[in-house]
């Protein structure tokens, strides 16, 4: 359990880690798309870096960010297989990082740095009109989703993949 825990919390420092070097240093309007659609109309794309090698730190902060969670999947699995667990066991890890994951995002991004600390808005100013009448910073409705529904599928599919390696 221990492991489960520290491996959450370096994934959501991996995924903070990628939202820092796209938003602060990169500034590809690709990268926004999960953004509400009123405010992935308002940005306007950056041309010039915001500093002279930004986009270089970013995106060596972007690839560490990556390398980091491929790291989490492939401890949590080679531990799951090395200490034989079974699907169950996988499911529960696996649930576990997405649960801490996703309540960390909605709390953390979308609540604190979206609509408290104005993050984003920060970068983009442009951006401030679509986040005005808000109180929380994305669609609610599809951040549960993900966490009652698709993450536990998810969770449910790499359970049985892994489970079947460890037979």
């Amino acid at each position: 359990m221990f492991l489960t825990v520290f491996l959450a919390i370096v994934f959501c420092a991996a995924i903070s880690l990628m939202l820092l070097s796209a938003v602060a240093f990169i500034q590809d309007k690709k990268f926004f798309s999960s953004a509400p659609k009123e405010a992935q109309e308002a940005i306007v794309p950056r041309k010039e870096e915001l500093f002279y090698g930004a986009r270089a730190i970013g995106w060596t902060l972007m690839i560490f960010s990556f390398l980091l969670i491929l790291g989490v999947g492939i401890t949590s699995i080679l531990d799951g297989i090395r200490n034989g667990f079974t699907f169950l066991q996988f499911f529960f890890r696996f649930v576990s990082i997405f649960t801490i994951y996703k309540i960390y995002d909605m709390i953390c991004f979308d609540y604190f740095l979206l609509m408290k600390f104005r993050f984003f808005q920060h970068y983009f100013p442009e951006v401030e009109s679509a986040y005005a009448n808000r109180k929380y910073g994305y669609n609610i409705k599809s951040q549960l989703v993900k966490l009652l529904i698709i993450f536990p599928a998810a969770s449910a599919v790499a359970a049985w993949i892994c489970s079947l390696a460890v037979k």
